[in-house]
C-alpha cells in the first residue's frame, strides 16, 4: 500500500520591524476595541434584546422536557388514550420533537437578526464613532 502523504512547503517568516510588528499591519483594519463597543449604548441594547429572547426560549424548552418524566413517574394523566391506542405520552413526546425543530428554527432567524444588528455596531466602531 502507498502511503498518499502531501506536505506543504513551509512558509517564510515575515520580517518585522524595529518595533516588533508586520509591516503590512494596517491599524485602522486592525481588531476592534472591545471595550469602547462594550459601553456603547447600542451593544447594551442588543444584549438587552437577546435575553429578553433567550431566557424565556431556554426556559420554557427546558421545563417541556423536564414536565414528560415528571408526568409519566409521578401521574397516571398521559396513560389515557388520545384516539385510538395511542396514549397522550406519545402524542406529547413527538409534540416535544416538533417544538425542538420550531424553536431552532425561530432561534436561527432571530439569530440572523442579532448578528445583523452585531455587525452595524462593528462597523460603527470601525468608523470611529464610539471614541
Amino acid at each position: 500500500m502507498a502511503n498518499n502523504i502531501t506536505t506543504k512547503p513551509l512558509e517564510k517568516k515575515k520580517k518585522l520591524s524595529k518595533k516588533g510588528q508586520d509591516p503590512t499591519y494596517n491599524k485602522a483594519a486592525g481588531p476592534p476595541n472591545y471595550s469602547v463597543i462594550a459601553e456603547s449604548k447600542e451593544f447594551k441594547s442588543l444584549k438587552r434584546k437577546k435575553s429578553k429572547f433567550i431566557l424565556p426560549i431556554t426556559i420554557f424548552f427546558l421545563l417541556s422536557y423536564i414536565l414528560l418524566p415528571i408526568l409519566t413517574s409521578y401521574t397516571t394523566i398521559l396513560n389515557n388514550n388520545a384516539f385510538g391506542d395511542i396514549a397522550w405520552v406519545w402524542v406529547y413526546a413527538l409534540a416535544l420533537f416538533v417544538m425542538t425543530w420550531v424553536l431552532c428554527m425561530v432561534y436561527v432567524r432571530r439569530a440572523n437578526d442579532f448578528d445583523k444588528e452585531a455587525e452595524i455596531i462593528f462597523e460603527k466602531e470601525k468608523a470611529g464613532d464610539y471614541e
